[in-house]
């Protein structure tokens, strides 16, 4: 098993080569938001399913409206501009309602 600083040399060394300058949102800001608005007990429980290779619905939901989002600060036809739109607030708005299902079983639980 590699060492800590034998990992952090394998990093550097590949960051001077380049290997990390074309990933996806880079040079923007990480979004978290959606991540702490996300139930304490929810984001456990995503990350064992994530960890086994399995996304509930509302991460679905999440990855899908991001991509809608990419797409959408490149469209340039106005027509498709709106289909997406409305796309992105149709899986926020089931985003939303999951939540809110997810919130309100947790009250009649804890209630």
């Amino acid at each position: 098993m590699a060492s800590v600083k034998a990992v952090d040399e394998i990093i550097r060394a590949a960051m001077e080569r380049g290997k990390f300058d074309d990933l996806p949102g880079r040079g923007k800001p990480i979004g978290l938001s959606v991540y702490f608005n996300t139930p304490e007990d929810l984001r456990l429980t995503y990350s064992v399913l994530k960890n086994a290779g399995v996304l509930p619905e509302e991460i679905e939901s999440l990855k899908a409206i991001e991509t809608l989002k990419s797409e959408l600060d490149t469209c340039q036809d106005e027509h498709q501009r709106k289909t997406i739109i409305k796309m992105i607030n149709n899986l926020t708005l089931s985003f939303n309602l999951l939540m809110d299902q997810h919130h309100n079983r947790k009250m009649n639980n804890n209630g």
